[in-house]
């Protein structure tokens, strides 16, 4: 029971990698607060684990959405010790043809969400003393470049805010890595074509796709007091596609 009594705020909680570790996060012994745009589906698909989590409408890309997430952890918990920033998106626009929008919800999402869900808590943590964790999610993509210049952009920018906030909140015992996965078995990954998933596995020398439970454990580890000396650091989960 690594995580036994942690309060986790997990993003993007209602599919893929934010669900799997959601789940890995409960069977460690946390209280986790699930969140995505739509409560009642996540709350549906996440019936199984009871009480043990609370699920809750958020737009992470909204900052009083945010806010009155936070909000209702501390009144419910107290405190907040781990923050899981998954919640992305993602766009099959070719670089000259993306368009304004496109371009403004994936860096909105992925870039801006992460922000404001990793700002309010560690605001939280501080307010209550508590020497949590950040976890950001970026994608090898970022390291790559195989992707929409959106995606990888807003991927690529997630590092460098975990490495700055890093050392920012060092002096608070607050630490903050990046967990880097490879091609993973999403909903999301569903979406490529076959084409372009089956050039995209030819440079993973482990020769599979990542599964989210995968990710998941490594999630744990990050956020346990087994990674208690590791802060600003990208840790890739990618079957050797790329190097850090």
């Amino acid at each position: 029971m690594k995580l036994n009594d942690k309060v986790a705020f997990v993003t993007g909680a209602g599919q893929g990698m934010g669900q799997a570790i959601v789940r890995r996060f409960v069977a460690e012994g946390a209280r986790v607060v699930a969140v995505d745009l739509n409560r009642e589906a996540l709350a549906e698909s996440l019936a199984d684990l009871g009480e043990k989590v609370l699920a809750l409408a958020c737009n992470v890309a909204d900052s009083a959405s945010v806010a009155d997430a936070m909000g209702q952890v501390e009144a419910r918990f107290g405190g907040l010790d781990i923050v899981v920033n998954n919640a992305g998106v993602g766009a099959l626009d070719s670089f000259l043809d993306t368009p304004d929008e496109s371009w403004a919800r994936v860096i909105n999402v992925n870039l801006g969400g992460t922000f404001l869900c990793a700002r309010e808590g560690a605001r939280l943590m501080v307010k209550g003393k508590r020497q949590g964790t950040i976890i950001n999610l970026s994608s090898t993509a970022a390291l790559t470049g195989e992707g929409p210049s959106h995606y990888c952009a807003s991927k690529a920018a997630v590092m460098g805010l975990t490495r700055a906030i890093a050392r920012e909140l060092a002096p608070s015992g607050i630490r903050v890595n990046t967990l880097v996965p490879g091609p993973t078995n999403t909903p999301m990954m569903a979406g490529i074509p076959d084409e372009h998933m089956l050039a995209l596995l030819k440079n993973v020398p482990l020769g599979r796709m990542c599964e989210t439970d995968e990710i998941a454990r490594v999630a744990v580890f990050l956020a346990s007091e087994d990674a208690s000396f590791m802060t600003g650091q990208n840790i890739a989960v990618n079957g050797g596609m790329a190097f850090i």
